[in-house]
């Protein structure tokens, strides 16, 4: 099993740790959410860059069709030089600079997700000196909260993003007075790795509400775009290697009142790339502590931060050992206490020069890497590529 879903011949001759993709799943994924949306004429979904920004990943979400999410300049540099078309892609964030805002404008992205009156603002004096017109939809903060990690909950109204609801028409009705904005929609977002749909019902019932008000203004909408958010089984990725994207869809087709003639846009990033990517580590040591035994591998939290910055969990498995199974505590080389993948994980006996896959890691993982300790960032492997990385 271990051989099929890993070439171990292969892998152990690449210098770890490095990040492995297995570029069939992310197709299947891909394909999956084609055939979904196929179902629904005006569904539309931009791949969220932030969660993996590899070239090679990007070109394959690109050749799928998909489009673009971005929330800063140089994401929106990643998605053109990979060959999405700039009227794919949405730029989103809180903090857009100048020259963010302008590269958008020079290159004619499809839409603006504003976040604040000033940025609006900004966004339109940019615009008329360059003798453009923005399109812009409002990120709209919901106030609804999802059943995830607080640090990845966006929908509160004590979060950074979005613009509060009591100003949803004002900023409306004064974007029609800027010559040099085009308001085409709402968008929403309220959080990442959520699994219970009651959350998604919850934002559909939210943005019914807020589309009733606004008609009753007369204040028509064009497109809807309720961002992204699904999760993925972290705790079981070959049982539910692809999201269920079914439920999810249906999900907003049952619950969601659009209107004639609406769009409606996801921004989907975890669920299409976190399955397909595994971070590949060497045992260095096993180190017997006092009332533990430590797995010491070269991986470390500057390679995958998500269990130390979230209390993330990964499955991590010894990929090269059938020995009897032991239990750990599976660390890196990196000076923190929380540089620590896993504690109390039940492993095959193993031995330095063993190959462990950290899994689940396609998505946040190598996207959000550094050289803390001077260390050098991890490079991506692909399965159908190993051939010529390894000759």
């Amino acid at each position: 099993m271990m051989a099929e879903r890993f070439p171990i011949d292969k892998l152990q001759l690449i210098e770890t740790p490095f990040y492995y993709y297995d570029t069939e799943l992310l197709r299947e994924t891909l394909d999956t959410i084609k055939a979904e949306i196929r179902n629904y004429p005006g569904y539309e979904v931009h791949y969220a860059v932030k969660a993996n920004a590899n070239p090679r990943i990007l070109k394959i979400i690109r050749e799928a069709g998909l489009g673009a999410d971005c929330v800063s300049g140089g994401e929106i540099k990643a998605a053109i030089q990979a060959g999405f078309p700039a009227g794919s892609v949405v730029y989103a964030g809180v903090g857009k600079s100048d020259w963010e805002i302008n590269l958008g404008l020079d290159l004619g992205i499809g839409c603006f997700n504003v976040e604040s009156l000033p940025e609006l603002e900004i966004i339109s004096a940019l615009a008329k000196g360059r003798g453009t017109t923005a399109n812009v939809a409002f990120r709209i903060n919901p106030n609804i909260g999802a059943h995830t990690h607080p640090n990845i909950t966006t929908g509160y109204a004590e979060n950074k993003f979005g613009i509060p609801m009591r100003d949803m028409e004002s900023m409306i009705l004064h974007a029609a007075e800027l010559p040099n904005i085009n308001f085409v929609g709402l968008h929403f977002h309220i959080g990442s790795q959520i699994l219970d749909m009651d959350d998604f019902i919850a934002l559909c019932n939210r943005i019914n509400e807020l589309q009733d008000q606004l008609e009753l203004h007369h204040i028509a909408v064009g497109s809807i775009n309720v961002g992204g958010g699904l999760g993925v089984d972290y705790h079981h990725p070959d049982q539910m290697p692809i999201a269920d994207f079914r439920k999810y869809f249906r999900t907003f087709t049952k619950f969601l009142k659009l209107r004639p003639g609406q769009t409606l846009h996801f921004e989907l990033g975890r669920s299409v790339v976190a399955q397909c990517g595994s971070l590949i580590t060497r045992v260095l040591y096993v180190k017997q502590g006092d009332f533990k035994k430590f797995l010491i591998v070269d991986a470390g939290m500057s390679d995958l931060i998500r269990p130390a910055l979230y209390q993330a969990y990964h499955k991590i498995e010894n990929i090269t050992s059938d020995k009897p199974v032991e239990t750990y505590d599976v660390v890196g080389p990196i000076c923190e206490s929380s540089d620590t993948f896993g504690k109390a994980i039940d492993l095959p006996g193993s031995a330095r020069g063993d190959l462990m896959a950290i899994r689940s890691a396609g998505a946040y993982g190598e996207i959000m890497a550094s050289g803390y300790n001077c260390r050098s960032l991890p490079k991506g492997y692909f399965s159908d590529e190993l051939e010529e990385y390894v000759d």
